[in-house]
């Protein structure tokens, strides 16, 4: 193998295949894209139903678990990463959330100068290709094909919720990822016509037709090569034998929220304690190394149906073949959707700026590995506050890249994260109890209505809650004199030259929603950083916030107010 390139990009997941495409497109520059996991070519992977098989398979998974939470009562979460051509984006749910134009203002207002939602948003627009067509808000021409599934026409639930919502006070969106994200409307989904819509469908596809990417799959990253303070490339296990390639523009760690951190702490940049105790080292303190974690915490909020119209008649072995037969023929059908359509994001309290709570809505009862929660129909909301103020940390305890690092999120550890879901139990079940799910709306599986003192509300949590597989901002980004910052807006790490990170890693403060889109994002405007490129222009796209958000928990679609995405400051 030829071991000089202009780039090395370790990792081909959500951000990594972007990277790819866009560092190849002029065919000026040679790139290495380092895989660990392999091909994703399966049927489990394409298929949007069959999401809960890819993210619970080792092969195409990497299957962490935390150490045991304090704030859980010591359980240990699951926490799997993507470890296969297109990462997280072929193991997700493929839910498509932007996430607030707020956050991205918040962004800025932690250090990254520029990530304001102003900026941000022409990048959204480039990387997507909205079914609805483009405008101010959505792309039309990208690579990463967005929808809403079915249309909602395939169970009458999914209006149900979103009546539900509007009977309860809040207003309702057309677009929660354009306009307006606060309300009750459709999800959206990256999904092309009943295809996964990964990066490596969308980006890496066209990219391996170019002779100018070298693509190697099944490979370990043992650590970046430095010389003094600048990276020169890539020391990598590979089909048994350890190999080194070197970089003449940049080395780029496209490793994920976890992957990156022990990358970058295996090659003895990090805190130093944490490197003296796992026997590297210390080439360059970086304290912000692995601190900052944050993550979504989701319970599922139960109902029997009433009606025979949920999916938990779709889940045995005659009806999942004739749903695989009909996805095979046609691409068409439950079979080519997530089967979340409905959606919602709320505020929790008045005083907030912009939700804090959001739902996804599924017309089934049953877990996120697709085994029935009770025998009969039932229907269920994933909800969850997405605004935590706990932090964790991860942390390698070896300078063997095969030893999974140490993950803890320190869950619920702050008294405004147990209140929030306090608010969330008792704000949700007063919208499921609301006339427009009365036709369908049986009893309560859980939590079950016996859950209703702080006390009951907080151990139901403990015992129950999940992550919603969202870890993010270890490496954050932020001014070079924040000692926590590991990279500068440009995404480049403090005091190592040649050296980048480009991944959920490098966010400041988790977002208002899933992660993969935001995530693709990034690296869209990265992709132009490392390549020189003008940015694209600021957009001044106006974004509602409602005018009473101050004084009121929830408002009605009548009293709102527009200010320009320039003018948001919080």
């Amino acid at each position: 193998m030829k071991q000089q390139f202009d780039y090395i990009i370790v990792g081909a997941g959500s951000a990594g295949c972007i990277l790819a495409d866009r560092l190849t497109e002029s065919g000026e520059y040679n790139v290495l894209l380092l895989e660990a996991g392999g091909s994703d070519k399966s049927i489990f992977i394409q298929m949007p139903t069959a999401l809960s098989y890819p993210m619970n398979t080792p092969k195409y998974a990497w299957q962490f678990e935390t150490v045991p939470e304090k704030g859980l009562g010591g359980r240990q979460l699951h926490c799997p990463r993507g470890k296969v051509l297109g990462g997280s984006s072929s193991i997700n749910g493929m839910v498509y959330v932007r996430g607030h134009a707020c956050d991205f203002d918040e962004w800025e207002a932690q250090g990254a100068t520029g990530w304001n939602y102003a900026n941000c948003l022409p990048y959204f627009k480039r990387a997507e290709s909205w079914s609805g067509g483009g405008d101010q808000y959505r792309g039309e021409n990208g690579p990463v094909a967005t929808c809403n599934g079915n249309e909602m026409k395939l169970n009458p639930l999914y209006s149900a919720f979103i009546q539900a919502g509007v009977e309860a006070g809040y207003p309702e969106t057309i677009d929660y990822n354009g306009y307006q994200q606060e309300g009750f409307g459709p999800m959206h989904m990256t999904v092309d016509h009943g295809v996964r819509a990964s990066t490596a469908n969308a980006y890496l596809k066209r990219a391996l037709k170019r002779s100018n990417l070298t693509l190697l799959q099944h490979v370990v990253a043992r650590k970046i090569l430095l010389d003094g303070k600048k990276a020169i490339g890539v020391e990598f296990e590979h089909q048994g034998t350890i190999q080194t390639a070197y970089a003449n523009a940049e080395v780029i760690s496209s490793a994920g929220s976890v992957g990156s951190v022990q990358l970058l702490q295996c090659s003895g940049i990090g805190p130093k304690d944490v490197l003296e105790a796992a026997g590297v080292d210390v080439n360059h303190q970086l304290p912000g190394v692995g601190e900052n974690l944050q993550d979504h915490l989701e319970v599922y909020f139960q109902y029997q149906c009433k009606q025979p119209i949920t999916l938990n008649s779709k889940l045995g072995l005659l009806s999942k073949g004739l749903i695989g037969a009909q996805w095979i023929l046609t691409r068409q059908g439950l079979g080519a959707t997530n089967h979340f359509e409905s959606c919602a994001f709320i505020r929790s309290r008045a005083g907030l700026k912009w939700p804090n709570i959001q739902y996804h809505f599924l017309p089934a009862a049953m877990r996120y590995d697709g085994q029935a929660a009770f025998a009969g129909h039932g229907f269920q909301v994933h909800v969850g506050p997405n605004k935590p103020e706990s932090r964790g940390k991860i942390s390698i305890t070896s300078a063997d890249p095969h030893i999974s690092p140490n993950i803890e999120f320190n869950y619920l550890s702050t008294a405004q994260d147990r209140q929030d879901w306090r608010d969330c139990i008792r704000l949700t079940r007063e919208i499921m109890s609301q006339p427009a799910l009365a036709a369908y709306r049986g009893d309560e599986i859980q939590p079950g209505i016996d859950i209703e003192s702080d006390a009951a509300i907080d151990q139901w949590v403990r015992e129950n809650v999940e992550s919603a597989y969202h870890p993010s901002c270890t490496c954050k980004m932020g001014d070079i004199e924040d000692p926590m910052a590991v990279v500068d807006s440009q995404c480049k790490v403090i005091g190592i030259d040649q050296l980048r990170i480009v991944d959920s890693s490098i966010f400041p403060t988790i977002t208002n929603g899933n992660l993969n889109a935001p995530t693709m994002m990034v690296a869209e405007r990265a992709a132009d950083f490392i390549l020189g490129n003008t940015p694209l222009p600021g957009s001044d796209a106006p974004v509602w916030i409602a005018a009473d958000w101050q004084t009121k928990q929830r408002t009605t679609q009548t009293q709102r107010t527009s200010v320009s995405s320039t003018e948001m400051k919080r």
